[in-house]
């Protein structure tokens, strides 16, 4: 499946339980020796009452992520139209928390998912890259951690984003965006995801580039974030501080594969 071309192996956990997570997301993310992918989502029941099922991410070199914005919203539509639940509103557990994904259905298909993101954490920094040249961004964590920076140049991502993510700043690593103001309230931003590399899109990583924008007055509170993928509505509301994601998710094929 993908969420504006951010695509991951789902494995219902349930049925198929996965003894080796970080060896097969490994292994399977592959894109010439493997299924090839950004990583492997593991849907699972929930340990507590709090929650309706529970999500595992394990990015392509094996590390788990705390939180996917792109994931969670295939999950939501893998769950309603493989009938494992005719909720429209499902509380996911994931390790940033439970995220309350809303359906928007219409004729039993689900065409796009609103995730409640939560609050966001903020704080600005200056970086210094390898030659010395510092880098002013701003800190969101989303559950996950992301350094947004607003620059002409987003097609840095290739050089910089690497050099950012193990940026002593970041002892657990860092997502990284390189975003740039493209018209009233629309951002075209491309990421560098710890563990993974540029991808098409990343739904936390628009969330914070959203919350960075308003904070530094660039846009409003409801923005639309272009990445290579697609595009994702962004809306971080006033009356509880919290973040609102609204985008597309997709099918793309199915299949078996053997394990050892």
């Amino acid at each position: 499946m993908h969420g504006a071309g951010n695509d991951y192996i789902y494995v219902n956990a349930m049925q198929y339980p996965i003894d080796q997570p970080a060896q097969a997301a490994m292994a399977w993310s592959d894109r010439h020796k493997g299924i090839g992918a950004d990583g492997l989502v593991l849907i699972d029941s929930s340990p507590v009452s709090e929650a309706d099922f529970s999500m595992r991410i394990f990015n392509a070199d094996g590390s788990e992520a705390m939180m996917c914005g792109n994931a969670s919203r295939c999950i939501g539509k893998y769950l309603y139209e493989r009938g494992m639940t005719d909720m429209t509103e499902i509380r996911l557990l994931t390790l940033s928390g439970i995220k309350i994904l809303r359906l928007n259905v219409a004729g039993g298909t689900v065409e796009s998912v609103t995730v409640d993101m939560l609050q966001p954490a903020v704080e600005d920094e200056r970086l210094f890259v390898a030659d010395k040249k510092p880098c002013d961004g701003t800190f969101v964590s989303m559950g996950n951690p992301h350094f947004v920076i607003f620059t002409n140049d987003i097609d840095q991502v290739a050089v910089t984003g690497p050099l950012l993510e193990q940026h002593p700043a970041f002892p657990q690593r860092c997502n990284i965006e390189f975003a740039q103001i493209v018209g009233q309230d629309a951002i075209r931003m491309r990421v560098w995801e710890r563990g993974t590399g540029i991808t098409m899109a990343c739904g936390t990583g628009a969330c914070a580039t959203a919350v960075a924008s308003h904070l530094m007055g660039l846009t409003g509170r409801k923005v639309d974030v272009i990445m290579d993928g697609g595009t994702l509505g962004i809306e971080w509301r006033e009356c509880d501080n919290h973040v609102y994601m609204t985008g597309p998710a997709e099918f793309v094929f199915e299949g078996e594969i053997e394990t050892e």
